[in-house]
């Protein structure tokens, strides 16, 4: 993986959180700002894809087919 190198400015308090949990938690600040950063942009991801459904309801026919069991039938064992 390529990385980019950055430099941003944070509020002492989020450093002070930062480094508390660095010791416990991760190799580095490097890492726990990048498994921060990763997991607030797959939660973005969740919200619009939530949006998305929610603008585009399943329909009747759809609800009907999940609802039932034997329909799961033919879903792929993941």
């Amino acid at each position: 993986m390529t990385t980019v190198q950055i430099a941003i400015r944070l509020p002492a308090e989020q450093m002070a959180g930062i480094d508390a949990a660095v010791p416990e938690f991760h190799e580095s600040r490097s890492q726990l700002v990048r498994r921060a950063v990763e997991l607030y942009l797959y939660r973005l991801a969740c919200e619009r894809d939530a949006d998305r459904y929610e603008s585009l309801p399943m329909t009747d026919d759809e609800m009907a087919f999940s609802d039932d069991p034997e329909n799961w039938k033919l879903t792929p064992a993941w």
